[in-house]
This record gives C-alpha cells, structure tokens and sequence, in this order.
C-alpha cells in the first residue's frame, strides 16, 4: 500500500533532507520519489534521483550542525501536498523556515518544490 500524500512529506523530511547516512538517505530517495523526479530550490533545479542526493548533500555539507524540524501537520488534495518546516541549529531550530510543495504521482513525489521564508533566511 502507498504512503498517504502528508506521510510523503514527513517522510521526505526527515528520511531524505535530514538523513546523514547516505545508504539510508538513497534508500529514502528509491522508495519515496519519482527516478525522473524534479526537485526544485532557490539553488537551482535539480533532477533525478541523483541531482535530489547531490542538493542534499550540499545542503548538509554548507550546514552541517543543523537540524529539520516539522512545523504543523502536512497538507494534502489529491495529488500534492505541502508541508511547513524549520532548520537550524539544536540551540536555535527555527533560524530557517520555508515550506516543500510536492506533486505526487501513483504513490511518489514526481516533482518537489522549495520555497525559503526570506524574512527568516
């Protein structure tokens, strides 16, 4: 049975975006995401399973001490869903906030989409 639209998101969050390992975090990617996926953020468009890694990655190496949290309870209609969240480090997690938009298509994210709350950023 596919994951509901909001356990994507949350999955996605923390399974992808959030995980250091990266036998885990490819793991997260084949079962979550599209393998022609498009993932898009104010650092550029990024495709595939292996662009979506790499942008990770980089995330992760330029902010290495922060955290993901999840702001609220993800959205969802019939083929998208939404999801609020926060990334910073342990002693201020909410230094960065922003929001994933996702289109999901039979069961896996096809495209995801970024967006930063500059007032925080």
């Amino acid at each position: 049975m596919a994951d509901s639209i909001e356990n994507l998101m949350v999955r996605n969050l923390h399974e992808v975006f959030a995980e250091s390992d990266a036998t885990r975090r490819a793991a997260a990617i084949k079962v979550l995401f599209e393998p022609d996926c498009i993932f898009s953020d104010p650092r550029g468009r990024h495709l595939g399973h292996r662009g979506l890694d790499a942008a990770v990655v980089s995330l992760q190496a330029q902010f290495p001490a922060y955290i993901f949290s999840q702001i609220g309870s993800a959205d969802a209609l019939q083929d998208s869903g939404r999801l609020a969240w926060a990334f910073g480090p342990p002693n201020e997690p909410r230094r960065i906030t922003g929001l994933d938009v996702a289109v999901v298509n039979m069961g896996r994210i096809s495209a995801l989409y970024t967006f930063i709350d500059l007032s925080r950023a």
